[in-house]
């Protein structure tokens, strides 16, 4: 599959105005795992623009291109996973790719779209206030624990939303972006489809299962490049705690202290030396499995990003995207 598929098609949708991000200060204290580059500018880039901008031709010369699996020179063990992939971003290379245009349910890798989404069409100081959708009921679903009526800024639901990977919260984002979770879902299809993941379909901000509801590990990538254009996406990726107050319902303060689920940013996993995991996204459930998307740079600082789909657990997980980062 080529990532230029109905490209033309979703350009008129993408004529639409958006608003520019701005940098919300003060919001909570966070730690980081290694020293941040502030120096570019958090709003420089935006997806609708860039694609306004550019052909079709220009736009697929800046991806990585696989109709097909890529094994050839790897090594790579991926037996307990359905499907995975390595992308060279800088030299728009597939080192490697098993299944990669398989439909898979990506479980909370979604909200790696609902954040890429939440930044082209929001700003970082907006302020949410919960409706009472945001009451998950699924067994084991992750919450932040929201109330109707709670209300925090964009900046800090980014956090809950890809630290903690709160579900409630994706509600809250879905509802102050779209109106509703079903408008924000035609929002989120929107925008994978005029990234060219043609081969995605979204019903919801945070990934619970839906039979409807699917990507690839193609399209996790296409996303994926997408949402690191954004300086706040990968700040927030990278951090390893985030400590904040937000309003209850009545007025009153509630603490928000999250720490980053992903165990390589935990110092629980380790990638190879040569590697640096600037950070990503998991997500798990039973009908997805163990998931896990990977941002990283080379000892040169080139950027790479993995995806390893449908493992048979976590540890499985982990030790496979090591694996993959190994080809690095």
């Amino acid at each position: 599959m080529k990532c230029t598929n109905n490209i033309q098609k979703t350009i008129a949708l993408l004529l639409i105005t958006v608003f520019l991000l701005t940098t919300l200060t003060g919001c909570g204290s966070k730690e980081y795992t290694f020293a941040y580059d502030r120096s570019r500018n958090n709003s420089s880039f935006s997806v609708a623009s860039h694609l306004v901008e550019n052909t079709e031709d220009a736009f697929a010369s800046e991806l990585c291109v696989t109709a097909k699996d890529v094994t050839a020179g790897t090594d790579v063990d991926m037996s307990e996973a359905t499907a995975a992939g390595l992308f060279n971003i800088s030299q728009k290379k597939v080192i490697y790719a098993k299944n990669p245009h398989e439909k898979l349910n990506p479980a909370s890798l979604t909200k790696i779209l609902t954040a890429l989404c939440a930044l082209e069409y929001g700003n970082l100081d907006d302020v949410l206030t919960a409706s009472e959708n945001v009451y998950i009921t699924e067994s084991g679903a992750v919450k932040l624990g929201l109330e109707a009526g709670d209300s925090m800024t964009m900046e800090q639901a980014l956090h809950a939303l890809l630290l903690k990977s709160a579900n409630d919260v994706a509600v809250l984002v879905a509802e102050h972006i779209g109106g509703s979770v079903e408008g924000f879902a035609e929002m989120m299809n929107e925008m994978a489809n005029s990234l060219g993941a043609t081969n995605s379909h979204f019903v919801n901000p945070h990934g619970l299962t839906d039979p409807n509801h699917y990507t690839t590990a193609y399209d996790l990538y296409l996303i994926c490049n997408a949402a690191v254009k954004y300086d706040k996406f990968v700040e927030i990726i990278h951090t390893a705690t985030y400590n904040s107050v937000y309003l209850g319902k009545n007025g009153n303060q509630k603490t928000m202290d999250i720490a980053n689920s992903n165990a390589y940013i935990k110092g629980e996993a380790f990638a190879p030396d040569s590697v640096t995991v600037i950070g990503g996204k998991t997500g798990t459930t039973s009908a997805a499995g163990s998931c896990l998307i990977i941002y990283a740079r080379d000892n040169a600082g080139n950027p790479y990003i993995s995806v390893v789909l449908q493992a048979s657990d976590r540890t499985a997980m982990y030790t496979q995207m090591t694996d993959l980062l190994g080809e690095i």
